[in-house]
């Protein structure tokens, strides 16, 4: 059976976690994607403790995961089975926008790229300064606004899978490839001005940041319910699944929103942990500075207040 106009043979075997995880020599994409992330990357941290300098193992290992979750995603079976099963496609759409993203910004791959990049030179432009310029463009302080990436992370479950557009990317391997894509490319721009350690246009207070987080989550677990009381398929793509898989249709696509919901929650505690993580070292970075401009200044600050008291007690005396 040809599926979506891929010209792909789809009368895949009953899907077992197993068979998913086989790896598939399918689209080279993500694979070349991948495998140049995790070079480029390796290439800065070794370029930095070669110069010296020191760059935490924890954000290694975060950037090498969200690219071994990406790899998982797009370069094995579960890409076959996700285009014929709903609930394999809501797995791969989970962890590219959801899961992956997270563990990439924890990497700090901006600032490892800062740090390792040459300046070009006065008068001249490199890399370095392009990505300096790009920070600071009009165009990623409007891409990174709250008010632009909480409509968009919804719009991306709501408008793709209630409209006919899901059922015109899948048609083509193009569009399926794009869509993948999007995925990642809004997950990196919801959780970037959150939870992301490198510098960004909007850096609001913790708290602004975990209202954010939670101004979103609660349509992504609409969507779920939503999905999962649905009395008919909602897309075409899996309304028919091959008889091979030996599924039921509607079936499979109640499983799909019941992995949306549940999915939801798991990255909110991630994040959540994240930040109140960023917050505790940020207050102790803090008080460091304070300690560190007292010894400087014999803490002229708490002489100054201590003086202060003294003058109102003078006063209610007077």
């Amino acid at each position: 059976m040809d599926h979506g106009g891929h010209g792909m043979h789809m009368d895949l075997p009953p899907f077992t976690l197993g068979r998913g995880l086989a790896y598939s020599s399918g689209d080279p994409f993500f694979l070349i994607g991948c495998v140049l992330l995790l070079a480029l990357y390796g290439y800065a941290v070794v370029r930095l403790h070669r110069r010296g300098d020191r760059w935490p193992v924890g954000r290694t290992a975060a950037f090498a995961t969200g690219v071994l979750t990406v790899g998982v995603t797009m370069c094995t079976r579960l890409n076959d089975y996700g285009m014929v099963m709903f609930s394999v496609h809501m797995v791969q759409h989970m962890i590219l926008s959801m899961l992956s993203p997270i563990l990439l910004l924890l990497g700090a791959p901006v600032t490892l790229a800062l740090r390792a990049l040459p300046a070009a030179g006065r008068g001249r432009t490199g890399p370095r300064e392009l990505l300096v310029k790009l920070l600071h463009s009009r165009y990623l302080r409007v891409v990174t606004h709250p008010a632009f990436t909480i409509p968009l992370f919804v719009a991306s479950l709501y408008a793709l899978y209630f409209s006919p557009l899901f059922d015109f990317l899948m048609r083509s391997e193009a569009g399926h490839l794009a869509m993948m894509v999007h995925f990642l490319a809004v997950g990196l721009l919801f959780f970037w001005p959150i939870m992301g350690v490198d510098p960004g246009p909007h850096r609001p207070g913790y708290v602004m940041r975990m209202l954010e987080l939670f101004a979103g989550m609660p349509f992504h677990a609409f969507f779920g319910i939503a999905v999962m009381m649905a009395s008919e398929p909602l897309v075409t793509t899996f309304k028919h699944p091959p008889a091979s898989l030996g599924i039921d249709a509607l079936g499979d696509q109640t499983a799909a929103g019941g992995i949306a919901w549940a999915f939801s929650e798991i990255p909110s505690v991630i994040v959540l942990v994240a930040l109140l993580f960023q917050w505790y070292t940020s207050e102790q970075r803090q008080a460091r500075r304070k300690d560190r401009a007292a010894d400087r200044d014999g803490d002229a600050e708490l002489v100054a207040y201590n003086a202060y008291l003294a003058s109102l007690e003078a006063r209610g005396r007077g």
